[in-house]
């Protein structure tokens, strides 16, 4: 097996229903341009409030991807 390398970003996903769909929402995003997603942490969540409601979940994950041997 041969020596890997990973890098980690961090992201913010959104969602109107829940702080999970807001995870998942950021990694379908990720994917569409980073390959080989390897692990998702959740570092922190909040909640964006309009006028006393909340309007917004945001999840933030740290995501790790491999880079690929050219």
């Amino acid at each position: 097996m041969s020596d890997s390398i990973y890098k980690v970003i961090e992201i913010i996903g959104s969602s109107d229903e829940s702080w999970e769909d807001a995870a998942k929402q950021a990694i379908a995003r990720a994917s569409k341009s980073l390959e080989e997603l390897r692990v998702a942490e959740v570092v922190e969540q909040d909640l964006k409030i309009e006028e006393g409601a909340i309007v917004a979940y945001r999840t933030k994950l740290r995501i790790s991807f491999k880079f690929k041997d050219e």
